[in-house]
């Protein structure tokens, strides 16, 4: 299926021309999931990492730029058919207003393209900033919330069980907490879903930017999980002991916002230490 009809290093106009015009189609073919993508981006907090991902994928393109001038030019058809596919989907849950797929669509469309138009060689180059861009699409509510369920009672018995062990008086009931002066509700925003989900999107990004060691890539990625559960029980159990001594404004107001960015922080910091060491055991190795 894949024809090597390599093309010379200068290209013709007309090529570029070509090329522009199918951009230009694709970006038009999607005008109808953009304002709603963009409203999720910027309204909803558990998805406004999103909008930095195409940033990012262009950004990777941009430091591989060298490797693609020297990339031999040639048609695979199998893009043609990863595009032809999603644009059936997509137009099929465009009709049924299923809002996920005509996202996702837009990603495995620009895969099919870029398959067709420049081949394997060139594709290889891009695969990474291409399928990055599936961090931009956001998680359905449904999902969301079939997760976040578990980890706010996770991180509500925790946080109760260390508050208990400082001695401070404090009674449990599902995702609620209780205490002297006040009562403190560990809600879905406080699951800890949104910082592990950008968590995962920062440490793929970290693994992909190492020189070499899949099993350290491996580590990495599988260690923002438990990062974001601890940096959320920390945050959760930090606003608990507030509460008791502060009462309600502090449980509720500035610094409980004001935690969660300074623990995300931390936890950032903490994977971005991990990062380092563990790219420097791989530039050791070698």
């Amino acid at each position: 299926m894949n024809q090597a009809a390599n093309y010379q290093i200068s290209l013709p106009v007309s090529f570029w021309l070509k090329s522009g015009f199918i951009l230009v189609l694709w970006i038009i073919t999607f005008l109808p999931v953009y304002p709603s993508l963009w409203d999720n981006w910027l309204n909803d907090s558990n998805n406004s990492h999103g909008m930095l991902v195409p940033l990012i994928s262009v950004f990777l393109v941009w430091i591989n730029r060298e490797q693609l001038s020297r990339a031999p030019l040639s048609t695979c058809y199998w893009g043609a058919v990863i595009l032809a596919l999603s644009l059936s989907l997509y137009l099929l849950a465009l009709a049924g207003q299923v809002t996920v797929v005509q996202r996702v669509m837009i990603v495995s469309s620009l895969v099919g393209l870029v398959l067709f138009n420049f081949g394997t060689s060139v594709f290889n180059i891009l695969a990474f900033p291409l399928l990055y861009l599936i961090f931009m699409i956001p998680v359905p509510v449904s999902i969301y919330s079939l997760a976040a369920f578990p980890l706010q009672l996770f991180a509500t018995d925790i946080s109760h069980g260390i508050i208990q062990a400082l001695s401070i008086p404090v009674l449990q009931e599902g995702n609620m907490l209780y205490f002297a002066r006040t009562q403190l509700e560990v809600a879905e925003a406080c699951s800890g879903l949104r910082s592990m989900t950008a968590f995962i999107m920062i440490s793929v990004l970290f693994a992909y930017l190492m020189k070499k060691g899949w099993w350290h890539r491996f580590i990495l990625v599988l260690s923002a999980i438990p990062l974001a559960i601890v940096a959320n029980i920390i945050r959760v159990t930090g606003t608990g002991i507030l509460a008791h001594f502060y009462g309600e404004k502090v449980a509720r107001g500035f610094l409980h916002n004001f935690s969660g960015l300074a623990v995300f922080v931390f936890g950032l910091a903490l994977l971005c230490v991990e990062f380092i060491f563990l790219d420097r055991i791989n530039v050791r190795a070698e």
